[in-house]
């Protein structure tokens, strides 16, 4: 088989790990594939710039369609980020026929379905395991993994930065300020953090992982988003006083033929693994309904485990290269997108509230739970010398979405609730 000439969209992080595997691995790509695979071309901002990983002078360039557009070329792989612009640009190279590998996660989530409409119409491969849980091979076990299985739930924790500020507010008692500016320093948290901290990077990437597990469309939109920036130390100590860690998890559940995305702070029970998983690293876990439950740990960003599965993607072009089945594999959405109405999403709920100190308040909060049909599963009042007011912590049993809702209007015109302090989903 000829060599395999491959065109690369970015040297940053991900892309500098890529040449580093590419140029380190020689012998063992060879004898996965048959051939020799090499990065021929590479489009960068400044390609004068001192680089962190040896790279001929010739084989840079500043324009991408240069790579795009060379002929010799066999797979792009884009590392390069953005949306609109990239887009423009693998459209067209699925045009000139060139096999996509991209780690591009707000593309995929965003115009994922145009993209692999156009590789399946020009027979080409698109592949995107690196866009969720960086060196996770998760996206591949939803296609191959669970191919005779049917997926019924997807939880986890697909954000290393969010995960990061809640296990350091967890082990040190620290606030939120204080351990996002840390994460800003060591790198972790962009200078300008709201997509991680406000949860849009997890929605996307639950998004892309619903679509596969569901086989339907599944678009940004249909995600419910709730992210950590208001969470308190006060909520984080409550939590491990009831035995659970706070997690922003990514859930996404079906129910029949209809399901339901959301990301959101959530109380997971000490006892559960997602609880263990600390520090930048993620976790996804899985329920088919013949294996049961599954789930897969490992490092959710970084150069070297990025570009992994970024190389393992490229791997599967070429094998699929010499089978000559490229193109074949896209797993494109082809059921109808029946999303679950709030009448039908249940889960169990922590509620904080600020009330009256005064005799009869509790009857008259049990009293709207009972009006609209949730249970309670706890029920703790406690004095709080900080606090004027009492503080009541409340745990529901399983309860409807709309009828928390329908609890939490009408505390809000109950005179003897001062404030809702805090309000999460609990797990396990």
């Amino acid at each position: 088989m000829k060599p395999v000439k491959v065109g690369l969209l970015g040297l940053g992080t991900v892309g500098t790990g890529v040449v580093r595997i590419v140029e380190g691995n020689q012998e063992d790509l060879r004898s996965q594939v048959g051939s020799t695979i090499s990065v021929e071309k590479i489009a960068v901002k400044n390609p004068e710039k001192a680089r962190n990983v040896v790279v001929e002078q010739s084989k840079l360039t500043g324009d991408p369609w240069d790579v795009i557009n060379d002929p010799e070329i066999d797979v792009i792989i884009e590392v390069m980020g953005g949306v609109e612009k990239t887009k423009e640009y693998l459209l067209e190279a699925l045009e000139n026929g060139k096999h996509i590998v991209t780690a591009n996660k707000d593309l995929m989530a965003l115009h994922g379905a145009e993209i692999l409409a156009k590789a399946q119409e020009k027979q080409c491969d698109v592949f995107y395991e690196a866009s969720v849980a960086g060196g996770i091979p998760i996206i591949r076990t939803l296609i191959e993994g669970f191919s005779s299985d049917r997926i019924i739930r997807i939880m986890g924790i697909v954000n290393g930065t969010t995960n990061y500020i809640l296990t350091k507010m967890s082990q040190e008692g620290a606030s939120y300020e204080e351990v996002l500016k840390e994460a800003q320093e060591l790198g972790y948290a962009e200078s300008d953090p709201t997509s991680d901290v406000e949860g849009l990077d997890a929605a996307r990437k639950m998004a892309i992982l619903a679509t596969l597990g569901f086989r339907s469309n599944v678009e940004l939109g249909d995600v419910s988003v709730k992210g950590i920036s208001q969470i308190s130390s006060e909520d984080i100590a409550f939590a491990k006083k009831l035995g659970y860690e706070m997690k922003l998890l990514g859930i996404a559940e079906r129910n029949g033929d209809q399901f339901n995305i959301s990301v959101q702070p959530t109380m997971v029970s000490q006892s559960h693994p997602l609880a263990s998983v600390n520090g930048v690293f993620n976790a996804v876990y899985v329920h088919g309904e013949a294996v049961g439950e599954t789930m897969f740990y490992g490092a959710g960003a970084g150069e070297m485990p990025t570009a992994t599965s970024v190389v393992a993607d490229l791997v599967a072009v070429v094998k699929n290269l010499k089978l000559g089945v490229n193109g074949l594999k896209a797993i494109t959405p082809y059921k109808p997108k029946l999303l679950t109405s709030d009448e039908e999403v249940f889960s169990k709920n922590f509620i904080l509230l600020h009330v009256d100190d005064k005799a009869g308040v509790l009857a008259q909060i049990t009293q709207v739970f009972a009006e609209f049909g949730v249970s309670l599963a706890s029920v703790v009042q406690q004095p709080n010398e900080h606090n004027p007011n009492a503080e009541i912590i409340i745990i529901t049993h399983s309860a409807s979405k709309a009828s928390m809702q329908k609890v939490l209007n009408h505390f809000e015109s109950l005179e003897v609730i001062r404030r809702i302090k805090s309000v999460y989903r609990v797990e396990g």
